[in-house]
């Protein structure tokens, strides 16, 4: 069984990115399964940084097939963009593939997510990028795929009529109406760039699996984030845990072999919704300047908080993660005490559960465990044998709470600080 999947743990920005781009040393191809350019890969290769928002990470590794799968939804200008911006910096980025039933996003599903944040009772933070609404007119059997960017006069045509329905909404709610022909004209441009991209995915992967190749699915966000599973409203317009690569990718859950969880030492979260253990003091501060916690994709400062190991066990058994990746491990390198939260009390009843309705997460009060920190710097340690003897205790203590092995450590950016556990 040669697929793998990776996913995020957390509410994202856990360090997939750079957690892909080193297993991808040793694999065939990579998939990215869900979510769109509101993702933000971050990949550090020497002195350089790159960060994706569509393009798997495996695109910096020659031979390494990439895809971009059918449970995405794509904005055909900015992967056109993101690809120019790469072929600038000296990488080919030829070994990509687009799926041909992927949907697309234009520029009237961005206007109407930016009117929907605009108008919420309770905003849910959304990156603005027309994720949701054109997740909304996927499941509306509305949408535009990306087999019509091959079919100009068809993709002219499906285009005018959604921008036409849009553009009624737009001037029901008084907001500006799109130029339709203007923006269809951009779309155009970029379909002809990226057609010769598209494919029937779904027999590229599955003549990759009868071969008996390595294939890595890409998560994006995180399992927390997942809009069945999350801290729901407040979640991604998509199946965030793994068993979305297996709708997302076209792929059968019988040829999953391992799920990878990405997790950091700590917890973050951009945007809006609960967040038990996020801190509001010097320490929350420290974790931000020390973590770089800006999010890669829209700059915003993340929340930060201690490792809350009842969201994360609870994110860790809907993936079925069997092999934890523990990111940023160095950013707890000042602390002299280091907080686990271990359990929730809500209306003075504890629970290790992690509860459904926002209301009940917005009351928690963390139960926490005490650690005491290693007070030394970890950025150039190469060995898991070479960590502080409290560092290593506290691994230990996070995959006991969460119930997965630790198969990958991570202390900083880079690819050479990152081995096995």
């Amino acid at each position: 069984m040669p697929v793998d999947i990776l996913v995020g743990t957390q509410w994202g920005d856990e360090g997939k990115g750079k957690l892909i781009d080193v297993l991808t040393g040793d694999v065939d191809m990579v998939v990215r399964f869900q979510g769109g350019n509101n993702a933000g890969h971050t990949v550090e290769i020497g002195s350089e940084r790159y960060v994706l928002h569509l393009v798997p990470s495996g695109i910096f590794r020659p031979g390494v097939r990439c895809v971009i799968g059918n449970g995405l939804v794509v904005d055909p200008i900015a992967l056109v963009e993101e690809l120019e911006g790469i072929r600038a910096r000296g990488i080919a980025a030829d070994n990509l593939e687009l799926s041909d039933r992927a949907q697309l996003i234009f520029i009237y599903h961005k206007r109407a997510d930016a009117l929907n944040e605009k108008g919420a009772v309770r905003k849910i933070g959304t990156t603005g990028r027309g994720i949701g609404p054109a997740y909304c007119d996927k499941m509306r059997r509305s949408g535009i795929r990306g087999c019509d960017l091959c079919k100009p006069e068809i993709l002219s045509a499906k285009f005018r009529a959604e921008a036409a329905r849009y553009n009624k909404i737009f001037a029901e709610a008084g907001a500006e109406l799109i130029d339709i022909e203007k923006e269809l004209a951009l779309v155009l441009e970029a379909a002809a760039k990226l057609a010769p991209l598209v494919r029937n995915t779904a027999y590229t992967i599955a003549q990759a699996v009868k071969e008996g190749k390595k294939i890595l699915c890409e998560g994006a966000q995180g399992g927390l984030l997942d809009v069945d599973h999350g801290t729901y409203p407040f979640v991604t317009s998509s199946n965030t845990i793994s068993g979305g690569a297996c709708t997302g990718a076209g792929i059968p859950p019988t040829a999953v072999r391992n799920v990878y969880g990405v997790i950091k030492a700590y917890t973050t979260r951009v945007g809006e919704g609960p967040f038990p253990t996020e801190l509001f003091d010097a320490d929350g501060e420290l974790l931000r300047a020390r973590g770089r916690e800006f999010g890669a994709t829209t700059g915003r400062p993340r929340r930060c908080g201690w490792f809350d190991a009842v969201a994360s066990r609870y994110s860790c058994m809907l993936s079925g993660v069997n092999k934890l990746v523990v990111t940023k491990l160095d950013v707890l390198d000042e602390f002299d005490e280091i907080a686990v939260c271990t359990a929730y009390e809500i209306d003075g009843v504890r629970t290790t559960e992690f509860p459904a309705a926002v209301e009940d997460l917005e009351k928690v009060k963390p139960v926490y465990e005490m650690m005491p920190g290693w007070k030394t710097a970890l950025d150039a340690v190469t060995s898991a044998d070479q960590l502080p003897e409290n560092a290593r205790k506290y691994l230990a203590r996070m995959a006991e709470l969460i119930g997965a092995d630790i198969e990958i450590i991570s202390v900083g950016p880079r690819r050479d600080q990152t081995f096995k556990a």
